[in-house]
């Protein structure tokens, strides 16, 4: 009867230690890059030896599994595109591309685990790969209410984006060289895709 009453305060307790695992977590690869992150420095932070990591993520890369899923549930609940019932015009889609960007911006780390494949021998799990799913979504949404439905549309959509925050994060980071042109090439991109 005990061990039914203690077994939701043991999953609370457990979640919590996740959790404070996986703030350290994004504190270390902030602070050393994403290969910078350390199972030894990061038992330190959270009090444990680097062994006892195992209790509560299976590996490294297990890590940067809920890591990923995290990044992406934070941009989902930003809310930068809206669901289908939302009418999207020119304006809105440009505005949606710029908190795009400034979420980006504002964590090339998690810009780049999200974004880029930099870690050797990491690949998402199914589980948090549907979470970017979820956020492609809305996007495609945001684009079919504009009139963007075409896949190569969609793509050259992406490689526009996340070419001038590449470009930002690599050559002018905390400026905008490259940030400042968005408006400008959403601009040339619409006029380009739509008829």
């Amino acid at each position: 009867m005990s061990g039914t009453t203690n077994s939701p305060r043991i999953a609370a307790r457990r979640q919590a230690t996740r959790a404070e695992i996986l703030a350290a977590a994004w504190a270390l690869a902030q602070e050393q890059g994403l290969a910078g992150l350390s199972l030894r420095e990061l038992g330190t932070r959270v009090g444990m030896r680097a062994q006892s990591l195992y209790g509560y993520f299976a590996s490294k890369n297990d890590i940067y599994d809920a890591m990923f899923a995290d990044g992406w549930r934070a941009l989902l609940a930003e809310g930068i595109w809206p669901g289908p019932e939302v009418p999207v015009d020119r304006e809105r889609f440009k505005e949606g591309a710029r908190q795009f960007v400034a979420f980006c911006l504002a964590d090339p780390v998690r810009f780049q685990l999200l974004f880029q494949r930099t870690i050797p021998g990491f690949e998402p799990s199914a589980e948090s790969y549907s979470v970017a799913l979820d956020v492609l979504t809305h996007v495609e949404h945001a684009s079919a209410a504009l009139g963007i439905t075409d896949q190569a549309h969609l793509d050259l959509q992406t490689a526009l984006i996340s070419g001038l925050i590449s470009q930002q994060i690599a050559n002018d980071p905390g400026g905008d060289r490259w940030s400042r042109l968005l408006d400008d090439a959403i601009d040339m991109y619409l006029d380009h895709v739509l008829p």
